[in-house]
Parts: C-alpha cells; sequence; structure tokens
C-alpha cells in the first residue's frame, strides 16, 4: 500500500513539475533579474543572473536565476524593448 502511495505521489510531483516547464518554456520572461552591488552613493554595478515569469494569476512568479549572489540585492525589472 505504501509503494502505490508513494508512486502517486512521485507521478503527481512529475506532472506538475513537467506542467511548470512547459508553461515557462513556452512563453518569453517578463521580467529579468540583476545582481545589484553599491559601489557608492553615485554608482551600482548590474549583472544580468536570470529570468522570471509571471503566473497566469498574477500573484507570483516562477524564477530562474543562473547564479546566486554573495552581496548586493536581486532586482526584478520588467523586460523592455531596450537590449540589456
Amino acid at each position: 500500500m505504501f509503494a502505490t502511495f508513494k508512486k502517486q505521489i512521485i507521478e503527481n510531483t512529475m506532472k506538475s513539475s513537467t506542467k511548470t516547464q512547459k508553461a515557462t518554456a513556452s512563453k518569453a520572461p517578463t521580467h529579468v533579474a540583476y545582481h545589484v552591488r553599491d559601489v557608492n552613493a553615485e554608482k551600482s554595478f548590474w549583472t544580468r543572473i536570470g529570468s522570471a515569469w509571471q503566473h497566469g494569476d498574477g500573484h507570483g512568479f516562477n524564477i530562474q536565476i543562473e547564479t546566486v549572489p554573495l552581496d548586493g540585492r536581486i532586482v526584478l525589472r520588467t523586460v523592455s524593448e531596450k537590449k540589456d
């Protein structure tokens, strides 16, 4: 009985993961993630580190980060027509 229950959980998790991957892979990201480090009061370094896709209901994001900064902050900005 436990083996059947475990199998159902794994299948449901895989289905959910596949749906999420298809949803995010089929659409362009709605936001870009940047690592921002402040050098001084007037200068900051912005490095693109990932992308984000807004949920269909508008109440959250799926975020794909390629690197995790050790300092500074992560900023999400809407995608613009301007090149990064």
